[in-house]
């Protein structure tokens, strides 16, 4: 005769009954005891190894035998705002304002049409067509760039075509703009830039848009108000926070980049190229170290600032 095992229950005074009882009662501490491990994680190895580095800021690098002691000092810090040094961090501020602007403009038209207009199949492809990109190495997309904006390069030829040539010689020769050619030039990183990190930027905005109750669309009609109004005094204030979100990726991943102004574009660091350079080819990591300090701070401040334009909402 065959027998079917019942499963036991605790019994109902046992301690692992009353402690199931409490995490029942408490569902905050049930929550809490399934964050401490992660957190307990993030903070011991993302934290932690970034205090750890940012403290070796401190140290002090001889120049001489490039030998790194621990004795504590503050001039890796002060040499941040040396006209050199700051040269390198207002260059690189000024390239993710400007592509996260540029990003925004670029996106916005793309994710509205996917948010109002696509449905079904039609949506699903602008999906994979707007993610597809980044299903490529990031290194294979900066090279591919390189060769497409050189002399002689496909970009070149489809400018000579459509007789534009005089417009990329006169844009080329702004300073602070242009260079011998795209390659070589501020327009080609920055071209660079608002491509690799674009999705980046639609998807936020789309996200933003699709929330838009229609009824409010509705109602502006109804209340007489213009397509151009609609847009400027309906879409575009509630899409804000998408914006924003979006922002916070091309702004920081700009940042710390160290490969396209390595690839693209004239001659001189940006803050994360400098962090590689003292780091690998220097030797010098309390310098190293000091520059990084920069992006950490700045990315700070920008997070302050977006997060009062909801975009950690539309995240």
């Amino acid at each position: 005769m065959n027998t079917v095992a019942i499963p036991q229950t605790p019994a109902r005074g046992s301690p692992l009954r009353r402690f199931s009882n409490l995490l029942y009662r408490r569902p905050n501490l049930y929550l809490s005891m399934l964050l401490v491990p992660p957190l307990l994680w993030f903070g011991a190895i993302y934290l932690g190894s970034l205090l750890v580095l940012l403290w070796q800021g401190f140290y002090t690098f001889d120049d001489f035998t490039m030998a790194v002691t621990p004795d504590l000092t503050l001039a890796n810090f002060a040499a941040l705002f040396q006209p050199s040094n700051f040269d390198i961090i207002l260059r690189t501020l000024s390239m993710a304002v400007v592509v996260s602007i540029a990003s925004a403009i670029v996106a916005f038209p793309i994710a509205y049409y996917m948010a109002r207009y696509t449905t079904g199949k039609t949506k699903a492809f602008f999906y994979i067509a707007v993610m597809m990109p980044m299903w490529a190495s990031y290194i294979v997309k900066a090279y591919a760039w390189t060769l497409l904006l050189a002399k002689g390069g496909v970009a070149q030829w489809f400018v000579q075509h459509l007789g534009l040539e005089p417009v990329l010689q006169f844009v080329l020769g702004i300073p602070g703009v242009g260079g011998s050619t795209l390659s070589t030039s501020h327009l080609g990183r920055f071209m660079v830039f608002v491509y690799i990190w674009l999705p980046f930027m639609i998807l936020p905005i789309q996200a933003s848009l699709e929330r838009l109750p229609p009824s409010l669309l509705q109602a502006s009609a109804d209340l007489g108000a213009k397509p151009r109004q609609t847009f400027m005094q309906v879409i575009l204030p509630l899409s804000i926070p998408g914006i924003a979100a979006g922002s916070i990726f091309t702004f920081s991943l700009t940042l710390g980049d160290f490969i396209v102004p390595q690839l693209v574009g004239p001659p001189g660091y940006f803050v994360g190229s400098m962090v590689y350079a003292q780091q690998g080819a220097i030797g010098n990591m309390p310098m190293a170290a000091a520059f990084t300090l920069v992006p950490i701070v700045l990315i700070a401040i920008y997070l302050t600032i977006v997060k009062r334009l909801g975009a950690f909402d539309a995240l």
